[in-house]
């Protein structure tokens, strides 16, 4: 019964997608075509969004698919199974509860919602109730809360099961709340509240459930009342994610979805390489501006380092590259999907910081071109120089097999159609960056079943990983909301900024040392949980000293992104190392190989932290 309960909300958020989508695109032709834009879209949009999240959230605890760390508790499952089983339990204790306060909190707005009939919108035009949107927060909180009861059940009973004293310890995280009745003051519970975000994160609870579990327990001691932390949570389960931009999530999402199952990726790097066939290294140098060109559709780092590790990684060692170059360089060039506009960090960024995601998206123009070219420029050193890290046999340019001009820009007219119409579009203030995503999720839908690659499993399938992808990511934002409600109530980053400016650093200086906890923190996390944790502690600060919050994101974007490359998280590595059919290349390989680019994205931050100017010559 709770399975098929789970799999008719998973259904109805793909519908919400699917929903949106259409809308999106239903009021950009009328619009366009009748200057006549559909009344109550932005407002329906927005109150769809949580809905969707709320309704797809229990699918991703059952799959164990909502973003976490774990570093420890799978150091801990190694050694004995009476371990998994209690950190299962004391974890999902934890989910329940934050459920169930969610829950507790919601339920009167709900039914004060269905009783006075509350709406948004204009009676006599067009009306959206709030009711909907709120049960769905019930709904999904409700199923969250009974799953997590019967996980605890079940691992308490495996637990009792295996009994040994020693495995007891992961139920010592539960009592790390009573930290706090040894101090006094909002800083100070500020400061434990982080602690036990980073103790939770560590041990292996959900990146979501972690920040919300400390949020709650901080806002209750600085506030000393637990239902107005719980009120906390739900203010940021209802309202957070109520907004017309957050769609621009699951738009992009499924479009760089449908553009990866359709092979546009491949198509790119086969049309780069006949047009680059010259040049000495002119696959590696085709691999980076085909990675450009796919990241300035998809947006999406590990998605990049997925398809093209597959489909780059074999011709270049074919050629002569080493494997380790060749992993690292379709590592190295996957981040610019992150980078190069439009890209999701950026969207994150512009949401949860309130900046221009248009204005994020020019000031990023100029050091995607930057990486990009620093990339080409090292592979061609590497192939010129003969360097043995690079190079097993010297490569040659290649000549002969040249395809006829029409074939490659056949390849190219998908991709070219796609940037033109969401680039072009943003750029040129026709779209707004949401609409952008909606437009270009349907046309690289029709042009996928225009190039036979697509079917109607196929859409299924895509729309079902993009809606878990979209509501994981917005589940971890709306946890972010209420972290930094907890952040603003502590007074910390308030501290934080009083104290850089009594000293000498200046914001240069902070801007390194942040840098440098980006990268540290890129070890263990996923670069989304970074972003959604340290934005929210160093905004304030940038802003007091005078920093340009669109250049600051370019910075922390680039920072966040190295992290996807270091050792032992390394999302894009491991996205390679899963790929890759090759079983000779090792995760060390990947690492050691990315190494050289990591070094040149430093370098490029650095550059840009001294010469801010450089994100903000096109604005």
């Amino acid at each position: 019964m709770t399975a098929s309960v789970i799999k008719a909300g998973t259904a109805a958020s793909m519908v919400v997608v699917i929903g949106i989508v259409l809308l999106i695109n239903a009021d950009v032709v009328a619009r366009g075509l009748f200057d006549t834009p559909l009344r109550g879209v932005t407002e329906l949009v927005a109150l769809a969004i949580p809905a969707m999240v709320f309704t797809c959230v229990p699918d991703l605890l059952c799959r164990k698919e909502l973003i976490s760390a774990g570093l420890l508790s799978r150091w801990l499952n190694t050694a004995a199974s009476a371990y998994r089983h209690a950190f299962d339990c004391s974890f999902h204790l934890v989910t329940g509860f934050i459920s169930v306060a969610i829950l507790m909190a919601t339920m009167p707005w709900m039914i004060r919602a269905w009783h006075d009939n509350e709406f948004v919108g204009v009676e006599g035009d067009f009306v959206v109730p709030l009711w909907p949107a709120r049960i769905a927060v019930v709904f999904g909180c409700g199923l969250l809360a009974l799953l997590s009861a019967g996980i605890v059940v079940r691992s308490a009973r495996r637990f009792l099961a295996e009994f040994r004293l020693p495995a007891c310890f992961p139920f010592l995280i539960l009592l790390a709340p009573a930290a706090f009745v040894l101090v006094d003051g909002r800083a100070a519970y500020g400061g434990l509240s982080i602690a036990l975000m980073f103790l939770l994160l560590y041990a292996g609870l959900p990146v979501a459930f972690a920040l919300m579990a400390s949020s709650f327990v901080g806002i209750t001691f600085i506030k000393g009342a637990a239902d107005t932390a719980a009120g906390a949570l739900a203010m940021a389960a209802t309202g957070a994610l109520s907004s017309y931009v957050f769609a621009a999530v699951p738009m992009f999402v499924l479009m760089g979805f449908i553009v990866a199952r359709a092979d546009i990726g491949r198509d790119s790097l086969e049309a780069a390489h006949a047009l680059l066939r010259r040049v000495i290294g002119g696959f590696g140098v085709a691999t980076v501006a085909a990675n450009a060109i796919f990241a300035a559709i998809t947006g999406i780092s590990i998605a990049s380092a997925a398809i093209f590790s597959k489909i780059a990684v074999p011709p270049l060692i074919a050629q002569g590259f080493t494997p380790r170059f060749a992993v690292g360089l379709v590592a190295g060039s996957s981040v610019l999907g992150m980078l190069i506009p439009p890209s999701l960090l950026l969207i994150i960024y512009g949401l949860v910081a309130e900046v221009s995601i248009n204005q994020l998206f020019i000031a990023a123009i100029i050091p995607g071109l930057l990486l990009t070219s620093l990339f080409a420029i090292g592979v061609v050193a590497a192939a010129f120089f003969n360097m043995p890290f690079a190079v097993r046999q010297r490569l040659e340019t290649q000549v002969e097999n040249a395809e006829s001009g029409h074939k490659i820009w056949t390849k190219m007219a998908p991709i070219t159609v796609l940037v033109v119409a969401v680039l072009g579009g943003i750029y040129s203030g026709m779209f707004t960056p949401t609409e952008a995503g909606g437009v270009g999720a349907l046309l690289a839908l029709v042009l996928g079943f225009a190039l036979r690659r697509l079917d109607a499993g196929d859409l299924i399938r895509l729309t079902c990983d993009a809606t878990r992808t979209s509501a994981s990511i917005l589940f971890l934002i709306l946890a972010a909301s209420a972290f930094g409600m907890m952040l603003t109530l502590s007074g910390i980053p308030a501290t934080i900024g009083n104290y850089v400016a009594a000293t000498s650093i200046g914001l240069a200086g902070y801007v390194v040392l942040y840098l440098g906890l980006l990268i540290v923190l890129g070890m263990v996390l996923d670069s989304t949980s970074i972003l959604l944790i340290m934005v929210p502690l160093a905004l304030p600060t940038v802003a007091g000293l005078g920093g340009d919050l669109v250049w600051f994101g370019i910075v922390t974007v680039i920072g966040v992104e190295i992290g996807l490359l270091t050792p032992p998280l390394g999302l894009s590595a491991f996205a390679i190392k899963s790929a890759l059919d090759d079983q000779s290349i090792s995760l060390n390989d990947i690492f050691v190989g990315a190494l050289p680019f990591s070094v040149v994205m430093l370098l490029l931050t650095l550059l840009l932290v001294a010469f801010p100017e450089i994100t903000t010559a096109l604005l």
